[in-house]
């Protein structure tokens, strides 16, 4: 099955071949469809599915639809997405960003532990879809700024995590809110029996959907992980990359201004680079990506909405910057390396705020990623120990040797292989800096 099987729209069709996709994944087979017609849907589906695009691309179609009717009609809050972080609220925003990019309509995101100020200038201006935290979201009802009395789309995203999170009650009000006739979409990658009975409350004979995510990394991926501090994390990647036996590598920032940056930082040390995201237009990240496919460029650095349509033969390294907070993530950025058969390296750098994410992997994966510390900027976290198998000092693609990109450690130390792994818990709401709240669909693109 393709896109073009769905019955979508050209424009959100051309902006699916604009981010490289082709084939829908298993659940927006499933959900696309039913979604069009209108039904309500009970989703059992993790990070990592597709999910988001399963819902927003259906979402964009029908608001379209209703505004092509009447263009001229004033813009109110037609769609509310509601996610535990902000993180993944900031994720599900370039995604409408992005499928909706050909359209005549407004989005914005919003979250607590910034100020509302540029969230509520945005706010008034008139917008057709929410993306929102629970907590600011009913502080800014509370103030008067926001009214869900026009929503006839809600999705409930994350919802076993939502409760985990001690949202339930929060839910409960926004729910209350929220106009009886509406089309809602209810998605969690667990269903246990608190989860079931919240979905009972918002649905009406919903269809169901079931997927299973991707959870497993290629034999012919060789992983490495280097413990390190946040201030070193740019001094490490010039070391890993002084290594000329990396022919290529694909770099993961988790920002459309952090993968600026990284790319600057390399440009200065003398490493041929460039960032690809949704503030670039397309024509320049077409440019880069041809760039980095030919070979011009050694290094690309990409945020991972904007890396879902990168598919580059024989790329030898793929560099996690920073951890990803959802594990599936994790292998999807790697799954870029190691295709065909062919032989290829992950490389991860994690910071003392970021080891909670590694466990995550490692739960999702169902092994420790060996540890690299043979190199000059080690972080010691010496919380817990454990000693994983000792990393392949294997062979790089095409018979290229490599160490995984270490180089000898300045102070002498051997690489034992010890997994020092410590217990800071990083927040996920914290673990992104804000994005533009103000986009406005056909002038911005993605992260």
């Amino acid at each position: 099955m393709q896109f073009t099987d769905l019955l979508l729209i050209d424009p959100i069709l051309k902006a699916l071949a604009e981010e490289g996709y082709s084939t829908p994944t298993p659940i927006q087979q499933q959900a696309i469809p039913i979604l069009l017609s209108r039904r309500d849907l009970l989703g059992c589906a993790q990070t990592g599915t597709g999910k988001t695009a399963a819902f927003a691309i259906p979402i964009l179609q029908l608001l379209n639809e209703e505004r092509s009717k009447n263009p001229a009609a004033p813009r109110r809050i037609k769609t509310l997405v509601l996610t535990p972080t902000r993180e993944l609220a900031i994720q599900i925003d370039e995604s409408f960003a992005a499928y909706g990019r050909h359209l005549n309509l407004r989005h914005t995101v919003i979250f607590g532990g910034v100020s509302q100020h540029s969230q509520v200038n945005t706010l008034k201006s008139g917008i057709d879809i929410l993306i929102a935290t629970p907590g600011r979201l009913l502080d800014l009802m509370s103030q008067g700024i926001i009214s869900l009395r026009d929503v006839q789309f809600f999705v409930l995203d994350e919802a076993d995590r939502m409760l985990d999170m001690g949202f339930i009650h929060d839910v409960k009000k926004i729910i209350a809110r929220l106009p009886e006739r509406r089309q809602s979409l209810f998605f969690s990658a667990t269903m246990p029996p608190d989860v079931a009975k919240l979905a009972d409350t918002i649905l009406n004979k919903p269809a169901k959907v079931e997927v299973t995510p991707v959870s497993s990394t290629a034999d012919t991926i060789q992983q490495a992980v280097y413990f390190v501090g946040r201030e070193d994390k740019r001094k490490l990647l010039v070391h890993v990359l002084n290594d000329k036996q990396i022919a290529s590598a694909l770099v993961f920032a988790r920002t459309k201004h952090g993968a600026d940056k990284v790319a600057k930082d390399l440009l200065k040390a003398g490493i041929q680079a460039e960032a690809i995201h949704g503030n670039k237009s397309q024509n320049a990240r077409q440019r880069a990506l041809s760039n980095f496919k030919s070979r011009q460029t050694r290094v690309l650095v990409a945020t991972d909405i904007a890396a879902r349509g990168i598919d580059v033969d024989e790329l030898s390294h793929v560099i996690n910057y920073e951890l990803p907070n959802i594990p599936e993530t994790y292998v999807h950025r790697i799954g870029r390396t190691g295709r065909a058969g062919n032989d290829g390296i992950a490389l991860s750098f994690c910071d003392q705020e970021e080891t909670d994410f590694l466990k995550d992997i490692h739960k999702l994966i169902g092994k420790r990623v060996p540890v690299i510390e043979d190199h000059p900027y080690v972080l010691d976290i010496s919380v817990a120990t454990v000693t994983p198998a000792q990393p392949r000092q294997g062979q790089g693609r095409n018979g290229g040797g490599s160490r995984s990109g270490g180089q000898g450690r300045s102070n002498g130390s051997s690489n034992n292989g010890s997994f020092r792994r410590g217990t800071s818990s990083a927040d996920s709401a914290n673990s992104r800096s804000g994005s533009n709240n103000n986009r406005r669909f056909g002038n911005s693109g993605r992260s």
